[in-house]
């Protein structure tokens, strides 16, 4: 492949659209090989913005202000980086000829739950839970009574896990359908799903394009309210669950075609493994690989893009420990201790510009040479020595 310089007539282009912590380590890889980058996102000062060559403030779900962006900066190739974005002018972009990773209609199947659920169980017969979609707190009542409790409840649109919960009985559906409904991104339809009594539940890291697919290694996750807390690479299962796993990404990845990076959500239950989600992008459980892989997810993802090789090694083991807010403040300041700078640990400070409860501002990654249990722990005793 050759390579351009930034800034230049030649120059290869990437845009992502959506610009927190994952697109700014993108926008890092991407630099590195050369690449010229524009970040937009619907706030300034987003972390990709801080390192991008130009940035955007926009409407991210106004079309004709994502076309209008698109269309002055004319990119090599656009990632979308954010489910709350129009997919409409994505379609017609595309129909122009730029170049959207993976594709257009995968983007419209995946940045939506209802498309991706219909795609990958009634059309790909992936195994996966129950689920109704519902548009009236009648209909979540009726869903809820089909599934049994405890069942989980979810806006069609929304990341992060924002509007996700857990209902337990009819009581709790108010105020299940109540967050559903005040999450960003499109909440006029809900999924109501059948509880999974599942052992565990794993990202399946897939990466493709034209050289092949590679898969690394299973990353196990704890969420709290639809939003990952913990994260580990490996995660010890079993070859049989993990052979399925990899049945299950590449048939749902294959068939949304296009390039890039994946990761691919899925329930494990002894040797079952069950469907749940997929992203077409670098995933937050993923922030492992910054301390466990020759490349991260976000330089395969890069590579992938560009058509090279995705050959990499894996060091050991690793984890990683989302710090949260607990303030509300237009001047952030983050207190890290030095001890979480060691040969075995480091941390990334995503640099966002305001702190809201709950909002992730930073996160531990820490490494142990065998064991991912052990570097888990040392991620939960780790993040504890980060304040505000």
């Amino acid at each position: 492949m050759k390579f351009t310089a930034p800034l230049k007539s030649n120059s290869t282009k990437i845009m992502l659209l959506g610009s927190g912590e994952l697109g700014k380590e993108v926008i890092i890889e991407a630099q590195r090989l050369g690449i010229e980058t524009v970040a937009v996102d619907s706030y300034a000062n987003a972390p990709a913005h801080l390192v991008a060559n130009r940035s955007y403030v926009i409407n991210m779900k106004n079309k004709d202000e994502l076309l209008d962006v698109i269309r002055r900066e004319k990119p090599t190739f656009i990632l979308p980086e954010v489910e709350a974005i129009s997919i409409a002018a994505l379609f017609e972009a595309e129909a122009e000829g730029f170049n959207i990773i993976p594709n257009a209609e995968a983007v419209n199947k995946t940045m939506n739950r209802k498309n991706i659920r219909v795609f990958a169980c009634e059309e790909l017969g992936l195994p996966a839970s129950k689920y109704e979609f519902v548009t009236t707190f009648e209909g979540l009542r009726d869903a809820a009574s089909k599934m049994g409790f405890p069942c989980v409840i979810k806006p069609v649109m929304s990341s992060s896990g924002h509007g996700q919960s857990i209902a337990r009985s009819f009581e709790e559906l108010p105020k299940s359908w109540e967050l559903a409904k005040e999450a960003r991104g499109d909440a006029s339809e809900l999924i109501v799903e059948e509880f999974i009594t599942f052992d565990y539940e794993i990202t399946l890291l897939t990466v493709r394009n034209e050289t092949g697919t590679v898969f690394c290694e299973p990353i196990g996750h704890i969420q709290k309210d639809g939003d990952y807390i913990f994260s580990w690479q490996p995660m010890e299962m079993s070859e049989i669950a993990k052979a399925k796993s990899i049945e299950i990404a590449k048939k749902i990845t294959d068939g949304l075609g296009g390039r890039g990076l994946f990761g691919v959500e899925l329930f494990v239950k002894g040797d079952d493994v069950y469907f749940s989600e997929v992203s077409p992008r670098p995933h937050d459980t993923g922030m492992v690989t910054l301390i466990t892989q020759s490349q991260s997810e976000f330089a395969l993802h890069v590579r992938a893009v560009l058509g090279l090789p995705l050959d990499f090694i894996t060091y050991g083991c690793g984890a990683s420990a989302a710090y949260k807010s607990s303030t509300d403040t237009f001047t952030p300041q983050i207190e890290v201790a030095n001890e979480l700078f060691s040969k075995n640990s480091f941390v990334r400070v995503f640099g966002k510009p305001q702190t809201h409860k709950g909002r992730r501002m930073a996160v531990a990654l820490t490494f142990d040479k065998d064991s991912s249990i052990v570097a888990l722990e040392n991620a939960k005793e780790l993040i504890g020595k980060i304040k505000e």
